[in-house]
Parts: structure tokens; sequence; C-alpha cells
């Protein structure tokens, strides 16, 4: 499962302390109104939480946390402020944290696809399979949420986890049908297909994943075990090629090795 990701602009510059204003004249030479309070209050903590975004990706967790702490400093009800100081509470460890701040996201703004799909995954990474259910229905009813396919497909995985095969696979469909390029949700199907003896209909969904260019060692190694139970002993050898040259020191290609060569 995977978080979304909040689409905000690249910073071009760096935020010195606070946000101030300017005055300056519209076209028609009239004054422009001058920010309220709260309005630049929230325009420095939409600053600092892309600034918290910045430091996530170059890896300094500790940086980021601090600028996504002042940005709810600035506004403690910055919706996307909390869902990013949750996920570094999560990846950090403070798990009590990051479901108080996902939880926070979604109470101030409770139809928000992404904060509901952000918050179903966390409770489903915890166990809570049943609500985090409610959250992934939440987030896919949301008519302007943009990738209503992800939050059906980590739906689908947390029904896996739960057991529920059933209902997974019918997460799986939707998600599909919503955006038939989402591969994760096609080599999820191919994969519960093949685990549950369908070894011809978990083909066509894994060819359709491969036919997206983007080969994993999972993916690989299970093209080549369809292959291998549907009697076709040269498509086997060809999935197992490309897993071994495309990666050999992962974990499907020892064990393929491991099979071959007792």
């Amino acid at each position: 499962m995977r978080f979304d990701r909040l689409v905000i602009p690249c910073l071009l510059f760096a935020l010195a302390g606070c946000v101030t204003t300017h005055t300056n004249t519209g076209a028609l030479g009239k004054p422009l109104p001058q920010e309220t309070k709260a309005e630049q209050a929230k325009e420095a903590a939409r600053i600092h939480t892309e600034l918290g975004q910045h430091y996530l990706t170059i890896g300094d967790m500790q940086t980021a946390l601090a600028k996504v702490q002042m940005a709810l400093k600035f506004d403690p009800d910055y919706a996307p402020a909390h869902t990013v100081i949750a996920f570094i509470y999560a990846r950090i460890g403070n798990l009590a944290e990051a479901e108080q701040h996902y939880r926070k996201a979604v109470a101030l703004e409770p139809t928000k696809g992404a904060w509901n799909n952000n918050l179903g995954q966390f409770l489903c990474s915890q166990g809570n399979y049943a609500e985090g259910e409610t959250y992934f229905r939440k987030a896919v009813a949301d008519p302007f949420y943009a990738t209503p396919s992800e939050a059906l497909t980590n739906a689908g995985v947390c029904q896996l986890l739960a057991g529920n095969k059933t209902r997974a696979e019918a997460d799986f469909r939707d998600a599909i049908a919503r955006n038939p390029q989402n591969g994760e949700a096609l080599f999820q199907l191919a994969s519960l297909l093949y685990q549950g003896k369908d070894a011809f209909r978990a083909r066509a969904f894994l060819q359709r994943f491969d036919a997206l260019g983007k080969p994993t060692a999972a993916s690989l190694k299970l093209g080549h075990d369809i292959e291998s139970s549907m009697g076709n002993p040269e498509g086997a050898r060809n999935y197992g090629k490309r897993l071994r040259s495309q990666f050999p020191d992962s974990e499907q290609a020892h064990a393929l090795d491991s099979t071959q060569n007792p």
C-alpha cells in the first residue's frame, strides 16, 4: 500500500521566520486587499509544510519534523500539515502521534479522499481492518478525489490481510476498471487468482501488468510460476531469465535458483 502524496508546488525560496505581505496594485491601479492575519498564518503553514515535504524527500527526518511542527504552530487547523506530520511520526515509530494526526486531518476535512485513504491505510497497517475499510470507502466516495483506484487497491490489500479474498478480488477489479493501468491492482489480482488455482486468468492480468514496462522481482517470479503451472516451460524459462538478469540479488531469484538447483 502507499500513501497519497500531497501535490504542493516546488519551493523557489527559503522561508526566513515568517510570511510578510506587500502592498501591490492591480491591473486597474487599485490597491489589492491585504491578507488577513488568518490568511497569513495559513500561508506560513503551507510553506513550512512544503519545506517539511522537501526535507522528507532528501531523507532529513529531523528537519522535516521541525518544519511541519512549525507549520502547525502557525495554523493548528491546516490539514495537509497534519497528514505530513502523521507520516513522519509513523516512519520514526511514534504510532500514537501518527494516528492522532491522521485522525485530525480527517476531522478537519471529513470528505477529503486523500486524508481518508491515508488513515485507512494506517489503521490497516495496525491490524484494524474493519475501521480501515470504512475510511477507504469514504475516500472513494469523494467526487473530487483524483486517485480512487489507489484507495480501492489499498482496500483490497487490507481485505487480503483480513482474510477476505472475495472482497479483495472485487476491490482489485474495481480499481482496474477505474484505472486500467493501475499496476499494483493488476499484480495483486494476478497473484490472488494464481493462488486460487486460476492460472489462465492470472496470466491475463499479469500480461497486462507486464505491458506497463515496470517489472518487479515479484511479478517475474509470479510469471514463471504461472507458466510452469500451465505446462509452458519455454514461457517459464523466459520469466526466469528476466528475473536473474534484472534482479539477480533478489529473494525471488535466489528462491528460483534453489528450486532448480537443489
